[in-house]
């Protein structure tokens, strides 16, 4: 019997020429991908920007325990990209009922809440991002845009969808101020450590 656990890599980067090429957020894509081979996981991969069979991509979810996000943040969200592929992919998996059989109220149930209709209980979602903000925009409320507000409140959009199929969310993880260029290397280099304990994954020794 194989036991093999697997995980999906989502990639949502819209490539702008000559501006956003993509290159950072492949690189923290390909770390994940080397970390969690290294543990003996099975590694599922989509970039978005180069398309996709929502099928498919339905299959991808139902056979991965973990899913991770890998984007940048633009304009406070994700690329436009991704908000496409949640509405095909998830509708593939409403439509199928592999996802959710409906929204989890019930008639014969009054008590059972909005969102508990999911069939993806046990599976675990990550985002992780990479910002033009600094990372001292969040969670203070004496800043003037986010008033206190952190990266989880801000990823609501994003995380909301799989938290309503049943996924535990995990935090998120960032690097901050990209086009200065500050903390990247040590963010890239942090990121496997990251997941280890995120994920409890114990090394595998070989």
């Amino acid at each position: 019997m194989n036991n093999q656990k697997t995980v999906l890599l989502v990639n949502t980067h819209l490539t702008y020429p000559n501006w956003s090429e993509g290159g950072l957020n492949r690189a923290f894509q390909d770390k994940a991908k080397e970390f969690f081979i290294s543990n003996g996981y099975q590694v599922l991969e989509t970039y978005i920007e180069n398309g996709y069979d929502p099928t498919e991509e339905v299959e991808k979810h139902l056979a991965a325990e973990i899913v991770i996000l890998q984007t940048p943040v633009n304009w406070f969200g994700a690329p436009w990209i991704y908000k496409k592929y949640v509405d095909e992919v998830f509708n593939a998996g409403l439509f199928s009922k592999k996802f959710q059989e409906a929204d989890g109220r019930s008639e014969e149930d009054p008590g059972k809440q909005y969102g508990t209709g999911g069939k993806m209980y046990g599976k675990k979602f990550m985002v992780s991002a990479t910002w033009n903000a600094p990372r001292e925009a969040f969670g203070n409320p004496d800043q003037v845009l986010m008033q206190g507000k952190t990266t989880a409140d801000l990823f609501l959009n994003l995380t909301s969808s799989y938290r309503f199929v049943g996924y535990e969310i995990m935090p998120d993880y960032g690097t901050f101020d990209i086009f200065r260029d500050q903390k990247i290397e040590s963010d890239l280099e942090n990121y496997p450590e990251y997941l280890e304990e995120t994920f409890q994954i114990a090394e595998v020794i070989v």
